[in-house]
């Protein structure tokens, strides 16, 4: 490509004065039980054992820099129809009640904290996933029409109520795993609307679905980048067809989202085949590991996988795989993000069970394991350097591509390219 004379004095010029930069990396995790913990009692500690007195800004001292957290549309609804299912696939789940007012004080001290907030809207009531995606109990009797207005319409008052409380999101998740679509209908429905590779039913209805959400979101936090959260990475061909059929859609979105646990999908070849294929073939999109974890103790129940003889189950193996897992993100460009999933949960000091054994906190003594420092390391490798001057300062300045085009603060989001703002200039590479 040939440059004219003034980009390319600008290019020496940004250079010049050590502004380039990669794009910058994100590290955190889905911390949505966090108040639930802490009020049970939960006993936090740091590497060495010394007690955590609050939790949030010592995981920003880490080096965490962002937190996701889930919502549902009524979680109590949910309750009262299921609590006492036989079935436990459908029965109620306590650890499934973040609705509004659950997260805005949690929303609050991520920000506070001078983190960065995922919001993750489920769209439903209960746990939205590939093997179900309920629709809203006070939303079942809508025609798919009446779905779309809803959509948009919560999507926009969920934001506003929280932006009225001080709370902006920096990236927002219009669906959560949504491979197979959402909104599928009433759970028991035996006219499920699910999307499926090789058919083309309902994917049309699932477009104008997310478009909405999006339109919403875009309303309400224009500077907000929004994620399609998928987990298809043992099929690459199905992970291709989703975000080729955004693409055909012309679905408005910033980062493509996955979920990937080892002890369900594989080793490490399996993510790295399926960053390679996402890489080469969606260039201009980020990409972020917003799911994940492995255990520290012992085999995490319905594993599918035993990866024990690459990552043992110990705080050791944990860290492994951690190192593992950062050395693999690090091979592409395009990957800016990494979320441990139910990073928080710990039973220690308190009457919880202790079961859930892949967390970044050791529930038999509140300690972080050593997989919490690896993990940072990931935002800490980035090689961003920017002119001194306060962050707060730089974002709110009015930034141009070079073609005059206004656009968000580009760090941590834009695609490659030189970037201008008054006596400023970034160069994303």
């Amino acid at each position: 490509m040939k440059l004219t004379g003034a980009i390319y004095a600008l290019l020496s010029l940004a250079a010049f004065y050590g502004i380039s930069t990669q794009a910058q990396r994100y590290v955190g995790g889905d911390i949505s039980l966090l108040p639930d913990y802490e009020d049970a009692g939960a006993k936090y500690k740091d590497h060495d054992g010394k007690p955590i007195a609050d939790l949030m800004p010592w995981l920003k001292e880490e080096g965490m820099n962002a937190m996701r957290v889930r919502l549902f549309v009524n979680p109590e609804k949910y309750r009262e129809r299921h609590q006492n299912d036989t079935d436990n696939s459908t029965r109620y789940d306590p650890n499934a009640c973040q609705d509004l007012e659950y997260i805005i004080p949690l929303c609050k001290n991520i920000i506070g904290n001078g983190m960065d907030l995922m919001l993750d809207f489920h769209y439903s009531d209960t746990w939205a996933d590939p093997a179900k995606q309920w629709t809203p109990i006070e939303w079942e009797g809508l025609s798919d029409e009446e779905l779309y207005a809803k959509i948009h319409d919560y999507t926009k008052e969920t934001l506003e109520t929280l932006r009225e409380n001080g709370i902006t999101p920096k990236f927002i998740q219009p669906g959560n795993e949504i491979s197979y679509g959402m909104l599928w209908g009433p759970l028991g429905s035996p006219d499920l609307k699910k999307t499926f590779m090789g058919n083309d039913a309902n994917w049309d209805r699932l477009g104008k679905l997310l478009t909405q959400a999006i339109k919403a979101c875009r309303e309400v936090c224009p500077d907000a980048e929004i994620l399609l959260h998928t987990e298809r990475v043992t099929q690459t061909d199905v992970q291709k067809n989703f975000y080729d059929r955004m693409e055909s859609m012309n679905i408005d979105y910033d980062i493509i989202g996955l979920s990937y646990y080892p002890y369900f999908h594989g080793d490490m070849s399996v993510l790295d085949n399926a960053l390679a294929s996402l890489q080469t073939n969606y260039p201009d999109k980020k990409i972020m590991i917003l799911e994940t974890g492995y255990s520290y103790k012992w085999e995490v129940p319905g594993t599918s996988h035993d990866l024990s003889g690459t990552w043992q189950y110990s705080d050791a193996g944990q860290n492994k795989f951690a190192t593992d897992l950062v050395s693999t993100l690090e091979k592409y460009d395009n990957v800016n993000g990494l979320f441990w999933w139910w990073m928080e949960y710990n039973a220690f000091g308190t009457s919880l069970s202790g079961w859930y054994n892949a967390p970044l906190f050791d529930s038999t003594t509140g300690c972080a394991t050593s997989a919490l420092k690896t993990i940072c390391s990931f935002a800490k490798s980035s090689g961003i350097t920017e002119a001194a001057e306060s962050d707060s300062d730089i974002r709110q300045t009015e930034w141009y591509d070079i073609n005059g085009r206004r656009v968000p603060y580009p760090v941590g989001s834009a695609t490659p390219g030189l970037y201008i703002s008054q006596c400023r200039k970034i160069l994303v590479r």
